[in-house]
């Protein structure tokens, strides 16, 4: 599946979310409060994958799109707070309502403004198997996504390496190795999509720090590789099946088609004979009739026999 229509479906799965909540009664707290617990979790993951996958790829490889990864940044951080504001409100609170109905509207806008404005660009301009190998790593990013919102986290790769040189004296190497390599990671997965060779720059910090970012980077390597490489092979599993499935149907209509002509022979050869046959026995039963019986006395003969015993 490519990532648009992986981000779409997943839109489309919110947006079920959005008709029932809408459709609960007044009092159906219950019910409610299940469905946003939903809307959360799902909202949660999808900010995720959009935030470190999606936008950073198609903001370095689509340049049209600029303006439309930045506004979607911002409209991502209102959902958030509004995300991490209901996670801890009782249904039962007047605001609760309120709060949900606001973040159904917010999130729309942004939805309509993405699929009408920011994906036909990014389609336009990545092709069939880019998009396909970016949808495969989103896909896998999204097993492990987040289930709840974090408004304070940030919301893109190379933040988080700011953000964790920051912090590195308070935290420790591993934190910034961490960061270094997710974002390498991401630079490798755009190398990918666009064909380019994998140079990424080389982490920097302690040895500790160096060698965490390698490892992170090696480990996203062989998942997103894994993702990819599993989806090759299940489409070409599927293809092969496909083609047996094609032949097999193929045979049986040509066995079929046989089985019919020569059933259809047969027949015609049958009716054919029957015809025959019949048209034999008509001209012998037509012929009979004209020829008179030998032991059938002339009707002249009869007749004289007749008067001759009446006088």
């Amino acid at each position: 599946m490519d990532a648009i229509t992986l981000l779409k479906d997943q839109h489309h799965d919110v947006e079920k979310l959005f008709k029932q909540y809408e459709e609960a009664g007044e009092r159906a707290h219950a019910r409610k409060r299940d469905l946003v617990d939903k809307i959360i979790e799902a909202l949660s993951k999808h900010a995720a994958i959009e935030e470190q996958l999606f936008y950073p790829v198609t903001r370095e490889t689509v340049p049209a799109v600029e303006d439309e990864v930045l506004e979607s940044l911002e409209e991502h951080h209102i959902v958030k707070w509004t995300l991490s504001e209901l996670e801890t409100l009782d249904a039962t609170d007047e605001r609760f309502d309120a709060k949900v109905t606001v973040l159904i509207e917010h999130v729309r806008h942004h939805v309509k403004e993405e699929e009408t404005e920011y994906f036909p660009k990014v389609r336009d301009e990545l092709g069939r198997n880019a998009l396909a190998e970016l949808g495969e790593a989103m896909e896998a990013a999204r097993r492990t996504a987040p289930t709840h919102p974090h408004p304070r986290s940030p919301d893109t790769p190379t933040a988080s390496a700011i953000g964790a040189a920051a912090v590195v004296d308070r935290i420790g190497d591993t934190v910034s190795g961490v960061a270094q390599g997710s974002v390498t990671a991401v630079q490798d997965l755009i190398a990918r999509i666009l064909g380019r060779p994998r140079r990424a720059p080389a982490p920097t910090g302690s040895t500790v720090s160096r060698d965490t970012a390698r490892k992170v980077r090696g480990d996203a390597a062989v998942l997103t590789d894994e993702a990819v490489d599993g989806a090759k092979k299940a489409k070409r599993a599927a293809g092969s099946k496909a083609d047996r499935e094609i032949q097999r149907a193929k045979r049986t209509t040509t066995a079929t088609k046989t089985a019919a002509a020569r059933t259809g022979k047969a027949a015609k050869e049958g009716a054919t004979t029957t015809v025959r046959t019949a048209r034999a026995g008509a001209k012998t039963t037509a012929k009979a009739a004209r020829t008179p019986s030998r032991n059938r006395p002339p009707k002249g003969r009869t007749t004289q026999k007749r008067a001759s015993a009446t006088d």
